[in-house]
Parts: structure tokens; sequence; C-alpha cells
């Protein structure tokens, strides 16, 4: 009998790739439930039928669910509730409130409320094999010694209400005897082949601002930079967590897929500004006086940054890989070198610098 899987988050980015990979590595599959949002119904199934359209996804094993992780039963149906409580055997959770300047209540509901739902939801299970739980590497907040996989609390704060609650349902996901995996992500952003990619935020800042100011004689550091800064590209995190999800190894395990060379803010910063302007920056505006201007929505609006983005250019945290490392270990999943793709996202970004205000806040 084969796998059956479950998805919060479609239409999203992440959770339509690793169906695609799921599907390209052709795991056995019975069945595959997509929970989306009412609100996205159309979105969702413009993005399924692209899938059978290509060829990717069986419509016979695919289908649709609505819910809402923030409702008691995922918003389900009672019957339908139970029945796939009665089937599922892979739940991958990926639904989550990403937005650094979203509001604190918001993003509670979402990534903490949202993923106490989906555990009372997944302990009703009968076939349940693993559940797949999508942190992130920044719920080690302000701490700035080396992190290690197996390490969740801690006291040194928090620099947005994002890594809070994503620290929180961390807890909460740690707390059940649930078969997880948790997987930590450092800052993802396009395919390292491709470019491609859904999200324009993270380093894709930068690209803002490179934009606004390219006719500028003047191209500014924020601050010293001497900060490591984690970017990973997508593909790699997809592969990497459809790995562990098929192995059980990885149950119980936390893996921290981050840069194992990562570059500091400061050459992150003069790589993009080579790769899009063929420029070098040339003088450093002091972090506080850029964080100051950025606190005017006006200037926030202009240099399509937010004020939330510059801490990542200061907290200097390591993350250590061991649980990675070991059981990726005789597969070809690792994670390549920042400057090899840096080219491949300034071209994506170029080719759909207009889509980026659809997808995000910069208020």
């Amino acid at each position: 009998m084969g796998n059956t899987y479950m998805f919060t988050g479609f239409p999203g980015y992440l959770a339509t790739k690793l169906l695609k990979e799921i599907a390209d590595k052709e795991y056995p599959a019975e069945c595959v439930y997509l929970l989306h949002l009412p609100a996205v119904k159309t979105a969702a199934h413009l993005e399924l039928n692209q899938l059978i359209a290509e060829g990717i996804v069986n419509p016979e094993k695919v289908q649709l669910v609505e819910g809402d992780i923030t409702k008691p039963i995922l918003g389900l149906e009672p019957f339908l509730s139970q029945k796939l409580q009665h089937k599922v055997t892979h739940f991958f959770h990926l639904a989550a409130l990403y937005d650094l300047a979203a509001p604190f209540v918001r993003s509670w509901q979402i990534n903490v409320d949202g993923t106490r739902h989906v555990m009372e939801w997944l302990q009703k299970g009968r076939r349940l094999k693993h559940f797949i739980y999508f942190s992130s590497a920044f719920v080690s907040g302000r701490r700035e010694e080396l992190i290690y996989e197996d390490e969740l609390w801690h006291d040194a704060g928090f620099k947005n209400h994002y890594e809070y609650t994503k620290y929180e349902a961390e807890r909460i996901v740690q707390a059940s005897d649930i078969p997880s995996t948790i997987i930590r992500p450092g800052i993802v952003v396009g395919h390292s082949i491709t470019g491609e990619t859904m999200k324009f935020d993270g380093p894709y800042f930068i690209l803002n601002l490179f934009h606004r100011i390219r006719q500028s004689p003047i191209l500014p550091y924020f601050g010293e930079g001497q900060a490591l800064v984690n970017i990973v590209p997508q593909d790699y995190v997809i592969q990497a967590s459809t790995f562990f999800a098929h192995h059980d190894k990885s149950i119980g395990k936390t893996y921290h897929l981050t840069d194992p060379s990562p570059y500091s803010a400061r050459r992150i910063y003069e790589m993009f500004a080579e790769a899009f302007l063929n420029r070098h920056p040339r003088l450093t505006l002091p972090l506080p006086v850029a964080k100051a201007g950025l606190a005017v929505q006006p200037v926030r609006k202009f240099t399509g940054l937010q004020k939330q983005a510059l801490d990542y250019f200061t907290c200097e945290s390591e993350y250590n890989q061991d649980n990675t490392i070991a059981d990726l270990s005789g597969t070809k999943i690792t994670c390549p070198d920042l400057a090899s793709y840096i080219p491949a996202l300034v071209r994506y970004y170029e080719a759909h610098r207009k889509e980026q205000d659809k997808h995000v806040s910069i208020f």
C-alpha cells in the first residue's frame, strides 16, 4: 500500500515544489491532499491544473481540500476530517506567516495556533508515519554563539514576531510524541540554477534598493556587515526535506538546512551589487542612521526595504549541521556556494521585478 500525503500551505511556492519533487522521485502514492485557504481557492485550482497539464501529477491521485489551520480540525468538515485522519501517512506542515513586518496577533494565530491545531489533528491519525514541520533556523532569535540542531530553548530574545512565533510553534512540535522531523532552513531564495522564486523578500530587498538608486552616484553599505548571513536555495531545501521525509532515521531529529560556508552581510551586498549593477559600494552608512530612515514610511516605500531586515546584518549566529551532514552523507544532496548562483537570482529578479510588489509588504 502506497503513501498518502497531505500538505498545508498550497499553492505556496515550497509546497508546490515539494509536490513536484515527490512526484519526480516516484514515491509510491495512493493520494495527495493539498490543504488550501478558501481565499486562495482559484489560485490553488490554477496551480494544480498547471501541474496536471505539465504531466507532473496524476489528477486521479491529487485532491484539493479547503480548510484553515487557525481553526479546530483544520477547518474541515467532520466527516472529511476523520477520513483523512484514517488515510494520511506523511504530513508536511508548511503553512505560516513569513512576513517579518506582520503584526503579532496574526503571526501567533497562523504560526502558533495553526501548528497546535495541526498537532491536535494528527494525534488522531491512524496511519501516520512521518510529520515534517518546517520551522526556521532563526528560532535562535538574537543568540550569537554556535547553535546546535538539538537546541531550542533560550532567553536571548527575538528580532521580530516571525522568529518568536516560529519558536513557540516548534516548542509545540517538540513536546509531541508524534513521529516528527523538524526542518530549520536559513533564508530561502530562488532555485540555484533557474533563479525561480515566488517570494521576493529577504536578500531581494537589496535588489529592490539597487533598482531604485541605480542612477545614484553613491552606493552605500549599511553598517559594517560582519555578521554571517545564512542563505540557501530552495532546491537544496526541497531535496533534503524530501529525503528526510522518507527515511526513518530522521524521525525525532532537527536539521539545520543552512549554508555550510556562509558569507558576511557585507560580502553578500557586494556580490549583489556587482551582479545587478556592475558596481562596487563605497560609502558606509551607519546602521542606526539607516534604521532611523526606514522608520519613515515614504523612505521604506522608495527604497523597497523592510527595516526589520537590517537586523540580519548584525546578528552573529552560526549554525551547527552535524545531523544534516551525517544523514545526507552518501547522497548527492549538497548546498551550493552562494556566489555560484547569485547571477541566476539576479537574472530572475530582473525578468520578474514588477511582480515583487505583489508578494512583499514594505510597510
